[in-house]
Formats: structure tokens, C-alpha cells, sequence
């Protein structure tokens, strides 16, 4: 998205507090925008030479400095003509977010935040809290894995957790059209890269930790770490921020112990939490059970199905009470609440068995769902699923593992296979799937269409894996297919038919 802004911030005060390591160029030199994207420079803006996981932005200074830059900020010692200030930093991810939470006048200090890190859960957590922040009036904005919510604008997301500079400047916008809290998913690559660096959060929620992204942080310690800096970084001035912490993980139990004597802190999940849940009922129509929170205790029902979801209602109960949400308003907004984009999301249809699309695509995610739907169908259980390339490698035989224990029949497929070949992918798979579940079909579409001609009464089909994406990556081409357009053009296909 585009950093359009209307004001000029001196490059000395951008770069207060920032380990500069060398300077040269114009000393006094006037900044009317910062990215980190070359592609978005425009005269007279701070260009910030970012080495990311792929690439490495000092590779574009040039690019940037004929667009326009008037400073360039890098890790490196930056090659720029004379009229171009150049500054020589220790890290250049947090001098990306020092400078933007100056540049955009820190917003979030104007905002009520909640954070929400985890494996599993994030997006539909988000969303609960955006429902309930809503029912109260709130106008909250919304940064996560499936769009951006900025008043009344909706963007479609890039990236779970942006930039530095995209966060501080949808922030910024979210004041100005009126927003008064803001909810974030933040995953644990943007932990890592420092992007909500000085973000002062009101409440942080620890959904869960299991396998994934082990192929970017080596190993579950290192993954454990990168999500526990949200935490440590809660304010504790004109802002107190609340951590919420999901005890029924074992790694939420430990990060309940390890930051528990630091500040406020509400656990829920298992039976000893601040907010829990008694008495769950769960079908096809949703989940009841008795809630008790510090807030009082109500019996309860959402529209959403699955231990799981009670869990999420949870943390969304636990965020938005330790902001002081009426307990009333946030029952009702859970009660109103429909489901996230590809989360768990039923493709309406005539034929009389159910099809569902779901975002899982980790190992505890594919069991939870798998766990539920079982729970739910008379008939039998069939899943189309795959596995991203260039990702995790080491959770998938897990995931086939996973899908063959609880599917009645599986159909292995491509998911988004990036840069790597598709069978080499699925061969990984079958490395831990049961034998006799399942066929492979590397055609997604093709896999999609098998799945729901063998359905017959009383079946659920799982389409899983990209929820509500809307493309599919094929090398470096991003391919148009959603998975709930598709199965809504085969199921009208079979009906005309």
C-alpha cells in the first residue's frame, strides 16, 4: 500500500535512538516518507535498506536513489551521491521502526491494542476481538493474515504482520478516520524482525505453540523466544499492558511462569484459568458451554463448532475483558459472530453432504479440525490437503500422519509449492501417512472434484490448507484459485449435470 503523507520529519530526529555507526551527505536534510520498499519511493523519502530472509534491500539502493530518495539508511556502508544523505546503522530493522514510530507520531499510543501471537488460532481470535471492540463502539481496526481493516477501508492482506513503516502508517490512518482501538495478529517472523518494535500493546494474547516456521527459527526454543518478545516488551507506564496467556499449552504454561511475576497477567483455557469454559456441547450448529471469567459467568453459544473455538472465544473474552468490555457486549458479539474468512467456512450447497474449507495447515491445526468434524459426521470424513513448499519441511509427514489417523480417505495435493517441485513435496508427505488412506492428485482442482464425487450422504468434505487465500503459488507466478470458488463451481457443475 501506498505511505502517502502529508508532513515533513527531520532525518536527525527519524534517527534518535538509532545505533548509528556513520553519516555523510546533507546534514539537515527533510523527510516527507519512509519505506523499506524501493518500489515505493518518491523524492524526498527515507529509504531503508532492509537484509530480509530472500533478499537483501541494500541490492536496491540504486533503484531507490533514482525514485527520489533523499537519505538511505543500511547496515552496509551505502553508495550514494553526494546530494543524498547516507547512514551507516547497526541494525537497520530497528532503525525501519524507530524512524517510522516517529515519523507517524507513535498512533498506537492513541489506540487500545491487542496483539495476538500463536501457532494456531490467530485470525479467528482477531476477529472475535474486532466483533466485540465493535459491539462496543470501538470502530477497531485490523492487521492479520487475511486483510487489513482501516475504517471503513478494507485492504487484502500481504503478509500476516507488515512492514514497520505499513503498521505505523495504517495506524496513523486508523486515528485520523476515527478508529479507537486496533487489533494485530503478529507472528513470530515479525517478532523476530523487530517490526512491532515499540509498539505498546494493552493486551497480548498467547494462543498456543506447535509445530511450524522451524524451518526459519531452527528449533521450538528459538520459535518459543521470538513469540515471548511481545510479552516482555508489554508497557508498563501510562499504558499497563495485560498479558493473556493460554495455560492448556504447555508452552503458554511455561510462559505463564516465566513473565508471570512482571506484570497483569489473565490465563485462560484449562480448568484452573481466570477464564474457562464448563459444560461444552458442540454439533454442527455450533458450541454451548458455561463460562466463568473474573467478569461473572454466563451460559453461552456460538456459531462455531469444535473445542478449539470455545478456546478462541476464550482468549477473545480474556483480551477484550482485560480492556473492560462489558461481559454482556462481549457475549453478544460471540453469540452474532459468524466465523473468519476460511476458517472452518461451510460451501452452501443443495447436495446432502457438507463441504467445508479451513485454513489449517500445521499438524495440531489439521488434528483439532479433523478432531471436530469427526465429532460431527454420520458418514465419512474425506480431506484434500498439501503442503507449502519452501516452508517447514519437517512437519510434513507429520501433516499426512495427522490427516490419515482421523480422515477416512485423503486426497494429497499441491498447495502453494513456491519454488520447489510438487511430487518431491507430496513424497514427503506419504512419509508419514497410513497406508491404504489415501490417493495423491497434484492437480488441486482435479483433487477438489475427486473428493466431492466420491462424497455421498452424510460425508464431510475438508478442503484444507488455504482457506481464504485467493491464489495459489506456482514457482514465482501467483496463480488465481480459491478453494471456495472452486468447490462452488464443481458443485454447480454437478447439479447442472
Amino acid at each position: 500500500m501506498s505511505l502517502q503523507t502529508e508532513h515533513t520529519v527531520l532525518l536527525d530526529d527519524l534517527l534518535k535512538g538509532a545505533s548509528v555507526l556513520g553519516r555523510s551527505g546533507p546534514e539537515h536534510s527533510e523527510i516527507h516518507g519512509i519505506t523499506c520498499d524501493s518500489r515505493l519511493v518518491r523524492p524526498g523519502w527515507l529509504y531503508v535498506a532492509v537484509r530480509g530472509h530472500s533478499q537483501d534491500g541494500n541490492q536496491y539502493v540504486e533503484e531507490a536513489v533514482r525514485r527520489g530518495a533523499s537519505a538511505v539508511v543500511s547496515e552496509a556502508r551505502p553508495m550514494v551521491p553526494r546530494t543524498v544523505a547516507a547512514v551507516h546503522v547497526a541494525s537497520a530493522r530497528l532503525a525501519l521502526a524507530r524512524a517510522a514510530l516517529i515519523f507517524f507520531g507513535r498512533p498506537a499510543d492513541s489506540l487500545r491494542m491487542i496483539g495476538v501471537t500463536g501457532t494456531n488460532g490467530k485470525t479467528t481470535v482477531a476477529f472475535m476481538c474486532s466483533a466485540i471492540l465493535q459491539a462496543a463502539g470501538e470502530h477497531p481496526g485490523l492487521i492479520g493474515t487475511v486483510r487489513y481493516e482501516i475504517g471503513e477501508r478494507v485492504i487484502p492482506a500481504s503478509r500476516t504482520t507488515p512492514d514497520a513503516a505499513e503498521i505505523q502508517q495504517m495506524l496513523a490512518e486508523m486515528v485520523r478516520k476515527g478508529c479507537r482501538s486496533a487489533v494485530m495478529e503478529v507472528s513470530s517472523h515479525a517478532l523476530d524482525q523487530d517490526r512491532v518494535f515499540g509498539l505498546e500493546f494493552d493486551a497480548a494474547v498467547f494462543t498456543n505453540l506447535s509445530q511450524d516456521h522451524l524451518d526459519y527459527h531452527g528449533d521450538f526454543e528459538n520459535y518459543f523466544r521470538a513469540k515471548k518478545k511481545l510479552f516482555d516488551a508489554l508497557p508498563e507506564g501510562r499504558k499497563r499492558g495485560v498479558a493473556v496467556v493460554n495455560t492448556s499449552c504447555p508452552w503458554g504454561l511455561r510462559l505463564s511462569g516465566e513473565i508471570g511475576r512482571r506484570g497483569p497477567m489473565i490465563t485462560f483455557g484449562r480448568e484452573d484459568a481466570d477464564v474457562r469454559a464448563e459444560r461444552i456441547l458442540s454439533d454442527r450448529a455450533g458450541s454451548a458451554f458455561h463460562l466463568i471469567s473474573p467478569w461473572g459467568h454466563r451460559d453461552m453459544r456460538i456459531r462455531l463448532s469444535g473445542g478449539f473455538n470455545v478456546g478462541n472465544a476464550l482468549a477473545a473474552v480474556a483480551a477484550c475483558g482485560a480492556l473492560g468490555i462489558d461481559l454482556d457486549i462481549m457475549q453478544k458479539a460471540l453469540e452474532n459472530f459468524e466465523s473468519a474468512p476460511g476458517r472452518l467456512e461451510r460451501i452452501e450447497s443443495s447436495r446432502d453432504f457438507s463441504v467445508i474449507v479451513d485454513y489449517a495447515h500445521t499438524p495440531a491445526a489439521l488434528e483439532n479440525v479433523l478432531a471436530t468434524l469427526r465429532e460431527l459426521t454420520g458418514g465419512r470424513l474425506i480431506t484434500v490437503f498439501g503442503c507449502g513448499g519452501n516452508r517447514d519441511r519437517a512437519k510434513r509427514p507429520l501433516m499426512g500422519a495427522a490427516v490419515t489417523a482421523s480422515a477416512d480417505h485423503a486426497l494429497i495435493t499441491s498447495d502453494n509449492p513456491r519454488m520447489e517441485d510438487p511430487l518431491s513435496i507430496i513424497r514427503e508427505i506419504e512419509a508419514g501417512c497410513a497406508k491404504g488412506r489415501y490417493e495423491v492428485e497434484p492437480d488441486r482442482r482435479k483433487a477438489i472434484e475427486k473428493a466431492l464425487a466420491m462424497a455421498q450422504p452424510g460425508d464431510i468434505v475438508l478442503i484444507a490448507g488455504k482457506g481464504h487465500e485467493t491464489f495459489q503459488e506456482v514457482g514465482k507466478t501467483m496463480l488465481p484459485f480459491d478453494d471456495r470458488q472452486v468447490a462452488r463451481e464443481i458443485l454447480g457443475e454437478e447439479r447442472a449435470a
